[in-house]
């Protein structure tokens, strides 16, 4: 089998010269670039990506960290991101984190090793030092719905207290004054910053934030019905319920219907993502968008534009979360 160390050869040039044919770099004139494409079909060379990395030190791959490949709100993500890298000749790929820090780590560990040319992770449990020591490597960094203030050129993240405060605003307009909240994993920021909206919601209406009313999910479907039934069995008073996830809302929407709950008439329900499944949901989900498709895309374009100097992409590092309005919230009915 020829390699490409027999093109160069053969051609009479170096291998960055070969390098630059096989990728259709313009820097190479008409003569040297047909010299190169004889001697590739003399010896019968076909390129492949480790020979094109070996000679320009560029794999055309870009690694992603994600937390779990279960789920809707995951597959959003990667599909965003691999549609635009794939759009743009370049390959994914994808490891998993589990939210933990040394699975975290071993899995930037194993995408650096494969010599990606960058790196996009969503992650959880690391800690914001860590990340920055790692920009500081010769491998580039991106985060996905992360901030980190020192590395903001390369975070394309969303405002998640926005989001949280917009979910419990709907409620509050609606008349609902007893509202219960389960919330996401503390330790990951997402999650504190949705609680973090709810009790802005809930103070600007002149409401107690009370900690009986707060259960802390676990982003899961039986984050949902857990955190409910424990409301319920507790004998708590309350007309609405905010989830930080719509896994854990559709959770909740279940146990409550098996429960003897007319929804929403006994209780409304809001989530936060806007997940495909929201909308198929008895009742409809009212539920924050967050835009986690185009935040991959983003996230792609970003590395496109500084990695692969596509110079002409437009960047948003920052998106707003909005409120889908459905059926699984309403009005509080009063008694007369």
């Amino acid at each position: 089998m020829a390699t490409i160390y027999q093109v160069s050869e053969l051609a009479g040039v170096s291998l960055a010269t070969v390098s630059r044919v096989m990728n259709k770099n313009t820097r190479v004139s008409d003569k040297t670039k047909q010299k190169v494409l004889d001697a590739m079909e003399q010896l019968g060379y076909k390129p492949n990506s480790i020979a094109q990395s070996l000679a320009s030190n560029c794999t055309n791959s870009v690694g992603i960290l994600v937390s779990e490949l279960h789920g809707p709100f995951f597959a959003q993500m990667m599909a965003g991101i691999e549609s635009e890298l794939r759009t743009a000749g370049k390959h994914v790929i994808i490891t998993t984190g589990h939210s933990e820090e040394d699975k975290e780590q071993e899995g930037i560990e194993f995408l650096i090793s494969r010599r990606c040319d960058a790196i996009i992770l969503h992650v959880e449990a690391v800690s914001d030092d860590y990340l920055i020591k790692l920009s500081q490597g010769s491998t580039p960094v991106y985060l996905m719905s992360r901030y980190v203030e020192q590395l903001k050129d390369n975070c394309i993240s969303l405002d998640n207290q926005l989001g949280g405060y917009l979910a419990t605003k709907s409620i509050l307009n609606q008349g609902h004054t007893q509202i219960a909240y389960i919330a996401g994993p503390q330790f990951k920021a997402d999650a504190f910053n949705r609680l973090e909206g709810h009790k802005q919601a809930l103070a600007e209406a002149g409401i107690k934030f009370d900690p009986a009313l707060y259960y802390i999910g676990d982003f899961n479907e039986t984050g949902g019905s857990k955190g409910l039934k424990h409301f319920i069995d507790e004998k708590l008073s309350f007309t609405a319920l905010v989830c930080a996830n719509d896994e854990m809302a559709s959770g909740a929407m279940k146990y409550a219907r098996e429960h003897g709950y007319n929804l929403p008439n006994d209780l409304s329900i809001v989530g936060f993502d806007n997940v495909i499944f929201a909308n198929y949901l008895y009742p409809t989900l009212t539920t924050i968008d967050n835009p986690v498709g185009k935040m991959g895309e983003m996230a792609a374009k970003l590395v496109l534009k500084d990695v692969y100097q596509n110079k002409n992409l437009v960047i948003n590092r920052f998106f707003e979360p909005t409120l889908i309005q459905r059926d699984s919230s309403a009005p509080l009915v009063t008694s007369n």
